[in-house]
């Protein structure tokens, strides 16, 4: 960065100050973030822009450009509901909508913050047990029973279960009013999201502006996950549990936060399939047979969790869930019906329930709500329905409406009118809630700071210490300028929530301390679905750089200007066989080099390098957790690098120098496999599936161009396709003849491209599997390779034709097979007495 840009002159930083908010108007009637009501500039905003101010226009955009490629290369992203394709999980995804400018908030005026924060989430956890417990909040009339029992989110087979409701992490929404005060908006009890979207916009912008962070002294957000992870372990029975979140899977709209909490956090990663009831507790379905699940952060929510005694059409949950957590035999956080505390039906109760459970008022008020199920409250929303904003009191009820409040100021008149009627005739499903003008925050826009409206989401999790309040959140801003709460629900843009401190703040790590940490060399639990992803990552990419070697192939031969004997026959044979792999069309009309530009990019192909690498990345998006931003990034990459725009054609050339790079690409994910993954079984089912698509595609090939009567060109073709032309070259003199190109590609133990060289490794990553049985007998993916192994070393080149080398290829599927049907397809039922210790 440029020296001049940190050290500007007072003219000239006192000129940049003017420009950035030049044009900055606070909204009438609502506070402003960064401006008080005198115009001047809030004193903690006033390092911010120091700060900012010292950098020139060109260096700024530097940093913003690092913000954004963060957010790029590690894939941050979400879903809208709804906007799915469950072909490709990753092709809804869009973009986190950072903005570059945080919220600054004092640390005084947090400690008022984190104290309400804190406060309300010991009330909510206090109802709860009261709720799926004794009662006495209904009996004693301070709570009407329709409230709780009308909520969908209320599980009634959890009532009198330990742990029933019970909440370990609750997150609020909060909206600064006129008069500088918060106010609760929402809470959020059922499974709340968004802390990993505040630790990714808190990476973003630091990785931006390190020098601010650091001069500002804004608070770290680490020791809040310690601590969040301690309350789980805390409720374990064992000393080292092993916690698991549940996910609903890749298509959920956070499923990025989820896959990269699990792997900051160091949890597994599970979804309803891959865990089973047995023995009354809950197991992991893994490659080493059932291992306990202790500990359970569920972000599916609760009546999907147990399709036995609760949603029967749930495929996310597990069957049984309920009755381990009757037992005690598994913690589930947030607990099962915690939801029903966050109907917008019970805000205007708990101020009265706060005094009874906690005896005080609460720091943090409610916006002010009126439930329409009781008489006089819905008259008061009649009475003065022009002001309200009218919301569904419960998830999933007040038909009419979508999940968040609407003004009905706003409304058609036939509207306005359909509403009142629904009001009237079923009250108990909607509030009316007051129109709140939320303050506004500035966002960096055309070189400008521009005021937008805003809400805080805060986050408290329950620790052995009590209630430990996130020191920042994420802030979300809405593009529009209109400052009413219910304009938040289209909000498009997220930022990070900087806490300033008056004292240098110390560095926080999630490590332990050096004399609690128990040394271990196994990564740890891996999933049986955690194993097929890795087994067909291995298998797609494979096949993805087979399909790049076929095009290659047949493009440079189509390029040559001094083409060798017999060089038509090679494009025919490496033309048929990508219309074989389907990977591009045949029939009448189709040129070689047509054929090769669709084996690249077209979608409509199956097999084309473009469809499989999707598949990969599909495959690599179920499993983010177990892989590294590098790699992430290198899918995205060769994606990128195989797609076409729209009625372009490259020429063959250009088509050359594309499978070149993609071909690159696949070599640095390689060596990113070989050299940084540690050598688990994550790794092994990665190269397992590598080495048997390798050596399925060496057999395919040596088939086509290594016939008794091919010419030279074809087994040259042979050569290039299995990258051994140097081997071939340092070993003979003379041009490529049979028996030697078929020894070094099919069984030369030393050529790492050869069907033996696949073969050996193969059978010392399946010997290095666990095994599920006791006594002493080969299981199937063993006793296969080595079978296979067997036929491979005794074999000779002079007798390699067709149909032996179909027989290598068949076993190497067979293998395949085996694998599937051994570490694959797990069962609860008379399998799991052959387990090798449920642990």
């Amino acid at each position: 960065m440029a020296a001049q840009g940190r050290s500007p002159s007072v003219r000239v930083g006192t000129e940049r100050r003017n420009a950035l908010l030049a044009d900055y108007r606070p909204l009438p009637g609502v506070y402003d973030e960064i401006l008080g009501a005198d115009g001047q500039v809030r004193p903690q905003w006033e390092p911010f822009l120091t700060e900012w101010c010292a950098f020139s226009p060109e260096e700024l955009n530097q940093r913003f450009g690092l913000a954004d490629r963060h957010v790029h290369d590690t894939g941050v992203s979400y879903r809208v509901h709804g906007d799915i394709d469950p072909r490709d999980p990753t092709a809804g995804e869009r973009a986190w909508p950072l903005s570059h400018v945080p919220l600054v908030i004092t640390g005084a005026e947090w400690q008022t913050i984190a104290a309400g924060v804190a406060q309300r989430a010991q009330l909510l956890s206090g109802l709860l047990e009261d709720i799926y417990g004794p009662g006495e909040m209904i009996a004693n009339g301070l709570l009407p029973a329709s409230v709780v029992t009308g909520s969908p989110d209320y599980l009634r087979p959890l009532q009198g279960a330990p742990g029933g409701g019970t909440l370990q992490l609750y997150a609020v929404d909060l909206g600064r009013g006129p008069d500088g005060r918060w106010w609760v908006l929402q809470d959020r009890t059922q499974a709340p999201s968004g802390t990993g979207y505040a630790l990714e916009n808190r990476l973003a912008l630091s990785r931006a502006f390190p020098d601010m962070f650091r001069t500002m002294n804004i608070e770290r957000l680490a020791a809040f996950f310690q601590a969040f992870r301690a309350g789980l372990v805390a409720r374990s029975k064992r000393v080292e549990p092993r916690i698991c979140l549940l996910t609903p899977g890749p298509l959920n709209e956070s499923y990025f936060e989820q896959t990269y909490l699990a792997r900051y956090l160091g949890f597994l990663l599970v979804e309803g399939g891959d865990l089973v009831m047995s023995e009354g507790r809950v197991h992991v379905r893994t490659i080493a047979g059932l291992k306990r699940a202790d500990v359970i952060w569920r972000r599916i929510d609760g009546d999907f969790a147990d399709p036995l005694e609760l949603n029967a059409s749930s495929a996310l949950g597990v069957a049984g869930l309920v009755q381990a957590v009757r037992k005690g035999s598994v913690h589930v956080a947030n607990g099962l019906g915690s939801g029903v505390v966050e109907a917008r039906a019970l805000m205007g109760f708990l101020p009265a329930l706060g005094q009874r459970l906690l005896g005080e008022a609460m720091i943090l008020p409610n916006v002010a709500t009126w439930w329409c199920g009781q008489p006089r409250e819905r008259a008061v929303v009649l009475e003065r329905f022009d002001e309200m904003s009218i919301a569904p009191a419960f998830r999933s009820a007040g038909g009419g409406l979508d999940s968040g409040p609407v003004v009905v100021a706003d409304l058609p008149a036939a509207e306005k009118e359909a509403l009142r009627r629904r009001i009237e005739a079923r009250g108990m499903d909607y509030v009316g809630q007051e129109v709140v003008r939320l303050s506004t925050t500035p966002v960096f826009q055309n070189g400008r700071l521009q005021p937008r409206p805003m809400t805080l989401r805060v986050f408290a999790a329950a620790t052995p210490d009590g209630w430990k309040v996130m020191p920042g959140g994420f802030c979300r801003i809405s593009d529009e300028r209109d400052a009413r709460a219910v304009s938040m629900r289209s909000g498009v843009r997220s930022s990070d929530v900087w806490v300033t401190s008056d004292a240098p703040v110390d560095p926080v790590s999630l490590l332990p301390a050096p004399d609690r940490i128990t040394i271990r060399r196994i990564t740890g639990t891996l999933p049986s679905r955690a194993a097929d992803n890795l087994f067909w990552l291995g298998r797609y990419l494979e096949r993805t750089e087979a399909t790049l070697r076929l095009v290659r192939a047949l493009l440079g031969r189509l390029i040559d200007t001094d083409p060798a004997q017999g060089r038509n026959e090679t494009l025919k044979r490496l033309a048929n066989l990508l219309v074989a792999w389907g990977a591009a069309p045949g029939g009448r009309g189709q040129t070689p080099a047509g054929q090769a530009s669709a084996a690249l990019h077209a979608l409509d192909q199956y097999g084309s390098a473009i469809s499989t690498m999707r598949e990969a990345r599909r495959t690599a998006s179920v499993i983010r957790e177990r892989l590294s931003i590098d790699a992430w990034r290198l899918f995205g990459d060769m994606q990128e690098q195989l797609t076409l725009e729209p009625g372009r054609e490259p020429s063959e050339g250009e088509a050359y120098e594309i499978a070149d790079r993609a071909l690159k690409s696949l070599a640095a994910f390689s060596g990113l496999s070989q050299e940084n993954m540690v050598r688990g079984p994550g790794w092994r089912f990665l190269d397992i599936g590598r080495r048997l698509e390798r050596g399925i595609a060496t057999c395919r090939f040596a088939r086509h161009f290594a016939e008794t009567n091919a010419p030279g060109d074809a087994l040259d073709a042979l050569l290039d396709l299995t990258d051994s032309q140097i081997t071939y070259r340092s070993r003979y003199l003379l041009g490529a003849s049979l028996q030697p190109v078929l020894d070094l590609v099919m069984l030369d133990p030393y050529n790492p491209r050869s069907v033996a060289f696949q073969i050996d490794r193969l059978d010392t990553e399946i010997r290095d599997l666990p095994s599920l049985t006791e006594d002493g007998m080969l299981e199937a993916p063993r006793r296969l390779i080595l079978k296979l192994a067997a036929e491979c070393r005794t074999a000779e080149a002079s007798r390699l034709d067709r149909t032996s080398i179909l027989l290598f290829e068949q076993l190497l599927m067979g293998v395949s097979s085996a694998i599937a049907d051994r570490y694959f397809l797990q069962s609860s039922g008379p399998e799991a007495s052959r387990l090798t210790g449920i642990a």
